[in-house]
């Protein structure tokens, strides 16, 4: 008779064979990692601070005035500040939108952006060098059960974002930001920018690119209040070039305006887009929280619109146009917005369907049979058992 110590071996093999296979367990849900920012202007400002020339004539563009900085033929010190520059890594430094210092980032890569633009003029790029990695949404059964199949998209997207954790609690942060009686407008735009850049690019574009039927007002309204207007916009009625000012005073909002312009300018009058519509989108995104934070126009169509006028603008009357409609005319922004609440609107339509046939699915799931739970049994028994038996 074969020793007890023998068996366990083969039976231990027979249980892995009947066991289910590993990715049930999770093994199948890794994903891979966006890679890092190699040479971020922090990094660059720490390299260039252990060079005695290089430290020198950056502390001394920093001291440059706006005016000097901007135009610097004006100052011959500033001009020679910024040559010095010239070879150091801080002339191909960039940022990430979620990084953190962000704002010390930003900071830095506009000291040295004068230096970027020594020769031919070089306008304003965009300082982010991110790598979109928006990730379908995925919704699971225990989702389904609190959606109902008569809510419009955007009340669905709303309730998405609640059951996520991460979500719900950078959207309540913002909601009681900016609907408080005494609303502090630098409050509320910082909630928003919050939400828009920590939230998960799914449960965000879905909040606020949910498409609405034109007749269906209340999701019209629920979407364009996504972002506040009553807070989040300007009071009164600003010229569009005064928005623009007071945006390139801030480094954070004149990176969010330069990366929108990067990403979303039509090249041609055909409308050709310089880059894909998901960087677009990402920069359009990055604008709402801004002093030039976008919304859309209505409640009955999809258009959007800085909040200013072009009144009075006098002989900049064309530039501020130009700015205007780089918003409400663009048809780059516009047809990211359309192809994305296309996919939104297909996405519970499959998403349905794919759960019933889900539940079908479970019910016809083989269940383990009686002689495998004995077997079961029995293989542990063995292993349990004292080596000496």
């Amino acid at each position: 008779m074969a020793h007890p110590e023998n068996l366990l071996p083969a039976l231990s093999v027979l249980l892995l064979l009947l066991l289910p296979p590993p990715a049930l367990f999770g093994a199948g849900n890794l994903r891979p990692t966006g890679g890092r920012l190699l040479n971020s202007c922090i990094q660059a400002r720490r390299k260039c601070q252990a060079d005695p020339t290089c430290n020198a004539a950056y502390r001394h563009l920093n001291s440059c005035t706006p005016s000097a900085a901007e135009e610097l033929s004006v100052s011959a010190d500033c001009l020679e500040s910024a040559q010095h520059l010239r070879n150091s890594s801080l002339m191909s430094c960039r940022c990430h939108r979620r990084m953190k210092n962000q704002t010390t980032c930003l900071s830095i890569y506009w000291t040295v952006h004068p230096a970027r633009s020594l020769g031919d003029y070089e306008p304003d790029v965009s300082p982010y060098e991110d790598t979109v990695t928006g990730k379908p949404l995925e919704m699971n059964l225990g989702q389904w059960s609190m959606i109902k199949p008569d809510w419009d998209l955007c009340l669905k997207f709303a309730m998405l974002c609640t059951l996520n954790e991460k979500c719900g609690r950078l959207r309540k942060a913002y909601g009681e930001a900016c609907s408080r009686p005494h609303c502090q407008r630098r409050t509320c735009l910082r909630q928003l920018r919050a939400f828009f850049e920590n939230a998960e690019t799914s449960y965000a574009e879905g909040l606020l690119l949910c498409p609405c039927a034109p007749s269906d007002l209340g999701c019209g309204q629920r979407r364009r209040n996504t972002i506040a207007p009553s807070c989040a916009l300007p009071s009164g009625t600003s010229n569009c070039l005064e928005l623009q000012r007071l945006c390139l005073l801030d480094p954070l909002c004149r990176s969010r305006l330069a990366d929108f312009q990067t990403h979303c300018h039509p090249m041609d009058i055909l409308g050709t887009c310089a880059t894909e519509q998901s960087r677009c989108l990402q920069a359009y995104l990055g604008m709402i929280g801004t002093p030039m934070t976008p919304n859309f126009v209505s409640n009955v169509n999809a258009s959007v619109a800085l909040s200013c006028t072009c009144r009075g603008s006098g002989n900049l009357q064309e530039e501020c146009e130009r700015l205007e409609q780089a918003f409400s005319r663009n048809p780059c922004l516009t047809k990211a917005i359309a192809v994305k609440m296309h996919l939104h609107s297909t996405l519970f339509s499959q998403d349905s369907a794919s759960h019933e046939k889900k539940l079908k699915n479970r019910n016809l799931e083989p269940r383990p049979q009686p002689w495998m739970l004995s077997l079961f049994s029995c293989t542990l028994t063995l292993i349990l058992l004292p080596s000496s038996w």
